[in-house]
């Protein structure tokens, strides 16, 4: 073959061939091709052309065996894709990305009426759509992951009765909880969450085809054919800004990234648990390694991982703000460097989201160590300023006056309960024999006695309430087919 054969039949590969008589460059078009990750739009590449050939049939621009050859040879190529046979196929040129691979191995099942698929569209309506529906996948098994991790928090505070813990401020102990009230803080974070995905899935959920490459399509086509077939709520306002329009891939970053500080937070305070200085927690064996040099050892690896993980989606989060802040309207190829973000995004969420509802069903905690260490160290000095406060004293000489007891039984090694009536009288006159009995740690507990609070009736109407709005949740994602 000539040189001139070989320039020839390149660029004749090419979606955009026509106006260039030079073949690329060869190193710069293997670093421009974005094949080799956007091959993982496949299957949204098929839905989007499936829907985009319907608007064409209806359009009289394709005829009833032209869309059947089409529609037929779509689904073998998607076939193909979920065998993992895409990349054995010799089709006859390298692809550029995933909308010419699919031009390329579609014209090879069905022949020249693939080259039909094309008219009425551009490449950048084609990766905002699949984009989109990638993205709104990503979020719907988020989603369901989420909710299956919120059901696991709850089983689990339910079963810890009414066992206590202490909580803590600065990492230093603060008051008893009780460990239902504990596991339940992550049940809010991870339905709040929750709505930030449904919040975005919402906003996104507008079907950017009929957009052309910036000005809308030429041909005169019903978008509402496209936008239906692919459970869009309708399509795009502005084809200008449907082109250009990444803010989806953005939000979906930001929410993940929340989700990752989420999960840091709850996977740091497992690990603090499990060490020998806490001995809170039993680590399950089956998330957990050993050192292949300690043989005593069981380390958090899962927990220290999610930790690692967090950090990949808040980079990602950063890496699209940047790539966006200064690009005008509308498609550039700058935007191409978002795809390689929202699967990264995407695949960590999918490698963490589903091991947590099981982990954390496999959790066992130490409720003797717990209860040990809630009723040790002072914690009952608010319920103490409390007890004060209910005898008339105002709570700001309360304070004083049990810090100044606090004092003493620190002086004598002893804790609150252990000093007598006659030594608390020193500090007020309000102390009675009833002191006692107002700072045990059930009535520790029970003084916190508002809504949200950790009084034990107080959890007991929380959890009872959390299983409604989880009931809830899941029957209204089972009414979008998630579950």
């Amino acid at each position: 073959m000539s040189e001139e054969q070989h320039k020839s039949e390149t660029a004749g590969t090419k979606m955009w061939s026509g106006r260039f008589r030079e073949p690329l460059n060869k190193a710069f078009e293997e670093w421009q091709r974005s094949f080799p990750f956007d091959w993982r739009l496949i299957p949204q590449e098929v839905r989007a052309s499936q829907a985009h050939a319907r608007t064409l049939a209806d359009a009289g621009i394709l005829s009833a065996s032209e869309l059947s050859d089409i529609l037929h040879g779509l689904d073998t190529l998607l076939a193909d894709f979920q065998n993992e046979d895409f990349r054995t196929k010799g089709i006859s040129a390298i692809p550029e990305d995933v909308h010419h691979f699919v031009e390329l191995r579609l014209k090879e099942i069905i022949g020249t009426t693939a080259l039909k698929l094309h008219t009425g569209r551009s490449r950048n309506e084609q990766i905002a759509t699949d984009l989109r529906l990638y993205v709104r996948d990503a979020i719907d098994r988020a989603i369901m992951n989420l909710i299956a991790w919120a059901d696991a928090l709850v089983a689990l505070a339910k079963s810890t009765g009414s066992h206590a813990m202490p909580s803590y401020t600065h990492l230093q102990r603060a008051e008893p909880v009780l460990v239902a009230h504990w596991l339940m803080a992550y049940f809010e974070m991870a339905l709040r969450d929750i709505s930030r995905l449904q919040d975005a899935r919402a906003r996104m959920n507008l079907c950017p085809l009929g957009s052309g490459p910036i000005a809308g399509a030429t041909l005169k086509l019903d978008r509402t054919i496209a936008a239906n077939e692919l459970a869009f709520a309708r399509p795009t306002w502005n084809s200008m800004d449907a082109t250009s329009d990444r803010d989806f891939a953005l939000e979906f970053s930001q929410v993940a990234a929340t989700i990752g500080l989420h999960l840091s937070r709850f996977a740091e305070e497992i690990t603090l648990h499990a060490t020998a200085e806490f001995n809170f927690i039993d680590l399950p064996e089956a998330f957990s390694t050993g050192s292949s040099a300690m043989p005593q050892k069981k380390n958090p690896d899962l927990t220290e991982l999610v930790r690692g993980k967090s950090g990949r989606l808040l980079g990602a989060a950063t890496t699209f703000a940047t790539i966006l802040k200064g690009l005008p309207l509308a498609y550039n190829k700058d935007m191409q460097e978002t795809q390689e973000a929202t699967f990264e995004v995407a695949e960590t969420l999918d490698g963490m989201l589903p091991l947590l509802a099981p982990f954390t069903a496999a959790l066992n905690f130490r409720f003797d160590r717990m209860e040990e260490a809630a009723t040790h160290g002072y914690l009952n000095a608010m319920a103490a300023a409390t007890y004060l406060v209910y005898k008339g004293v105002p709570f700001r000489t309360a304070h004083e006056k049990i810090g100044n007891a606090v004092r003493s039984a620190l002086d004598s090694n002893r804790e609150l309960n252990e000093l007598t009536t006659e030594e608390l009288k020193q500090f007020g006159e309000e102390f009675g024999p009833d002191f006692q009995d107002a700072i045990t740690l059930k009535a520790t507990l029970d003084c916190h006695d508002v809504i949200g609070g950790t009084a034990t009736h107080q959890v007991e109407l929380s959890l009872a309430q959390a299983q409604q709005r989880l009931n809830t949740l899941k029957e209204t994602e089972a009414n979008h087919g998630l579950l």
